[in-house]
């Protein structure tokens, strides 16, 4: 590093510009000072958003990531004004209203539920994405080390909580009264997405007590647009073993034609 550029990495930690500052600063242009500051300076604001947008992703805790064009609308039922679109728009969390996806395994709820965080965190708006048991156990555990208060603090960073897989497992008791208890204490301040394979006459069986998961259940739908997902599993419709199963049908049906 020359003298020069070693002066403008000094200035760039005094003034708390980004590290990286001095070094595109060697290679920015300008037809006057002003407009070689004003580059740099548009410059820097860009790469600050980007960094902000980055990190906001890398600490939803997303367990892959997808792009809009991944996703298939054509088995979903979108309820009236709702749609792709407007969803990505995040139009739900404009209008301070919860999303519950309900469908069978493998239908495209995590996608969708992904695909929004990712465009929250674009719009520099935080995402916290759990599997349900995973924050259930989480809240189990803080509670026994005495550590629920940490736990709430890093929750309540997020302005939109994604619960997915909820109800394919039972649950811990005193994890899933904490659960309820901290979505009592966000209803309608934060916006729940949260994903389900299970009737809401069937929640009972996974949090067992029934006065609970009826006032979770009207809290959660107090103000919320129901999508639903009547299609087939698509992992297994992609899957090598779905390919070799219908071939084989295939098969078995032009041996019974011949016979004939």
């Amino acid at each position: 590093m020359d003298d020069m550029q070693e002066r403008l990495a000094t200035c760039c930690k005094s003034l708390r510009l980004s590290k990286s500052l001095a070094e595109r600063a060697m290679n920015q242009s300008g037809d006057t000072n002003q407009d070689f500051l004003l580059s740099l300076l548009e410059d820097e604001i860009q790469y600050r958003e980007r960094s902000r947008i980055t990190k906001l992703i890398n600490s939803a805790g997303f367990p892959k990531r997808y792009t809009v064009s991944d996703f298939r609308t054509d088995e979903v039922d979108f309820p009236e004004g709702v749609s792709y679109e407007s969803l990505l728009d995040l139009d739900f969390h404009k209008s301070g209203k919860n999303i519950i996806m309900y469908g069978g395994t493998g239908t495209g709820k995590t996608m969708l539920s992904i695909l929004i965080g990712i465009e929250a965190c674009k719009k520099n708006i935080p995402v916290k994405f759990y599997r349900t048991a995973g924050l259930i156990n989480l809240f189990s555990e803080s509670h026994e080390k005495g550590t629920l208060s940490s736990l709430k603090k890093k929750l309540n960073k997020a302005d939109i909580l994604i619960l997915d897989e909820f109800g394919y497992v039972p649950y811990d008791r005193t994890g899933s009264q904490l659960l309820f208890d901290y979505l009592s204490e966000i209803h309608e301040v934060k916006e729940v997405i949260l994903n389900t394979n299970l009737e809401f006459s069937q929640w009972v069986n996974v949090l067992y007590d029934q006065r609970m998961t009826t006032a979770l259940i009207g809290r959660l739908t107090h103000h919320v647009e129901l999508i639903l997902f009547p299609g087939t599993n698509n992992r297994l419709r992609e899957s090598s073993i779905n390919k070799a199963m219908s071939q084989m049908t295939t098969t078995k049906k032009k041996g019974t034609s011949h016979e004939k």
